[in-house]
């Protein structure tokens, strides 16, 4: 089959230059959430120049942080997409490896995500199904002490970026993607709660580990971004990535937006 050629080609420095365009500076706290597809053109060195760039941008004082979930590591009876016979559920809680911030894959997170868990000086937070990756001055803070029921919560990574009050970056996705608004599903009103389960080490050795967490839904995200963005024009700056469109935000004000969107809109629809 023949391929088409690229209609444009960017170099590291080309994505780096975009970065500043669209609000990247040095030092910042940035969590990406990306789909390098959508960049588009050719790319000399592929997603190691897209991360490099990244990196060269927010220099030594700067923080870059991805998604790095493993959503396959978690209770099989609440599967879905798809489901799997009941007969199975308690060989998967038996033989799932445990979760290893240095070997475990992450799942559907783009190739971005997954390349940056890999690079040398990133350190990835270790709950068994929604852990992030960092690199910088802040990714020890960023990444330590996450706990088991609080994937999304004030002791996770999204905590902490939020007491750091640090940026979101969507790069080729929509707010569909920006995880940061799970962070005020914890802090809405009575939020829905429930069991989860994975496979972990603890003390030492594997273990299925149950625990209680947030059902967290991102039901009502795209409009809770859309929401924002109408009612504070100037709090998300919207450009380009070759031919991705990319959003740059502060994570905090956009978190205070989503719990009263919330707590007005997702509340009153369980009533």
């Amino acid at each position: 089959m023949t391929k088409t050629m690229p209609e444009f080609m960017l170099t590291q420095h080309d994505i780096a230059e975009q970065l500043r365009q669209a609000g990247w500076q040095p030092g910042m706290i940035i969590l990406v959430h990306s789909s390098f597809r959508q960049v588009g053109g050719w790319i000399p060195g592929g997603s190691e120049a897209v991360i490099g760039a990244m990196l060269d941008v927010l220099g030594a004082e700067g923080t870059l942080v991805m998604p790095t979930f493993t959503t396959d590591n978690s209770e099989p009876s609440f599967w879905q997409n798809p489901p799997i016979p009941q007969a199975w559920w308690q060989t998967v809680r038996d033989t799932t490896p445990a979760f290893d911030p240095a070997t475990t894959p992450t799942r559907h997170m783009g190739v971005l995500a997954e390349h940056f868990r890999t690079w040398p000086g990133v350190i990835r937070s270790a709950h068994p199904q929604g852990s992030f990756a960092a690199r910088g001055k802040q990714a020890e803070t960023i990444t330590a002490n996450h706990d088991f029921a609080q994937q999304f919560g004030e002791l996770s990574p999204l905590g902490r970026i939020y007491d750091l009050d640090g940026y979101v970056f969507l790069l080729g996705v929509g707010h569909g993607n920006n995880t940061s608004i799970h962070l005020a599903e914890e802090r809405m009103n009575n939020p829905k709660r429930g069991p989860q389960g994975s496979a972990a080490m603890v003390d030492g050795g594997r273990r299925w580990v149950t625990f209680e967490t947030v059902d967290y839904d991102d039901e009502g995200f795209v409009q809770i971004g859309e929401d924002y963005e109408a009612a504070f024009p100037e709090a998300v700056r919207i450009s380009k990535l070759g031919r991705a469109t990319v959003r740059l935000m502060r994570q905090r004000p956009l978190v205070d937006f989503a719990v009263n969107w919330l707590n007005t809109h997702r509340s009153q629809a369980r009533l």
